[in-house]
């Protein structure tokens, strides 16, 4: 099995398939095969453009991915953009319905990176939500949050619900261009918080790398 991380946000439109792209650029300069996987991909009316995003960025890297399809790379697709339990009209998913579609990207692959939709309690059906995937797929999460008035909430909310589960994760700040308050507004109680602050645009690297540590320690039987 192919070391696998799971990216995951404090909610939708954070920057999930922004860092995924990114961190695949990061993986590869380490000399790693970089896979993608999207399990599922709501508010698709003809191509998933996430998985597609997705796709095309890593194929630059690993050219084994050629011969899949996005259709490999997003094996459930639902046309309204909504949890997938309101857009699959509440009917079950059953996760093992992903494993040989993961199988077949592992095959070309040395990492892989998954993308989950939305947050981490977005409902997959009647019993799963999405903080689930990380423990079926034995990933270690990435955390993506945002830098507006607010994050600290959004951030520790998401961190707690990751350590109530007991799954290995890493946090990453995704901050845009309009967030000019983060430095004065949030920056200095995350600093008091936490030991290290990363950031997707200028700590891609190490980030990177403390996943890769990450996985080291993940419990030998879960990998």
């Amino acid at each position: 099995m192919s070391k696998r991380i799971f990216i995951t946000a404090t909610n939708t439109n954070i920057g999930k398939t922004y860092a995924s792209k990114r961190l695949i650029e990061a993986f590869s300069r380490l000399g790693l095969r970089v896979g993608v996987f999207k399990p599922i991909e709501t508010g698709v009316s003809s191509v998933p453009n996430d998985g597609y995003e997705l796709l095309t960025t890593a194929s630059i890297y690993n050219n084994a991915l050629n011969s899949l399809s996005v259709n490999d790379i997003v094996p459930i697709q639902l046309s309204l953009p909504a949890a997938p339990f309101v857009a699959n009209a509440g009917k079950s998913i059953d996760l093992s319905h992903f494993d040989d579609a993961l199988s077949k990207i592992e095959a070309l692959s040395d990492i892989v990176i998954i993308e989950g939709a939305g947050g981490l309690l977005v409902p997959i059906d009647d019993q799963k939500m999405m903080i689930d995937l990380p423990h079926y797929f034995h990933a270690v999460t990435l955390l993506i949050t945002h830098c507006n008035l607010g994050c600290i909430n959004d951030t520790l909310l998401s961190q707690k619900a990751l350590e109530n589960a007991k799954l290995p994760f890493i946090t990453a700040f995704n901050c845009r261009a309009e967030d000019t308050s983060f430095e004065t507004t949030s920056l200095p109680y995350l600093h008091h918080r936490f030991r290290s602050i990363y950031r997707i645009d200028n700590d891609i690297d190490t980030i990177a790398k403390a996943l890769l540590d990450t996985i080291s320690l993940y419990p030998e039987e879960s990998t």
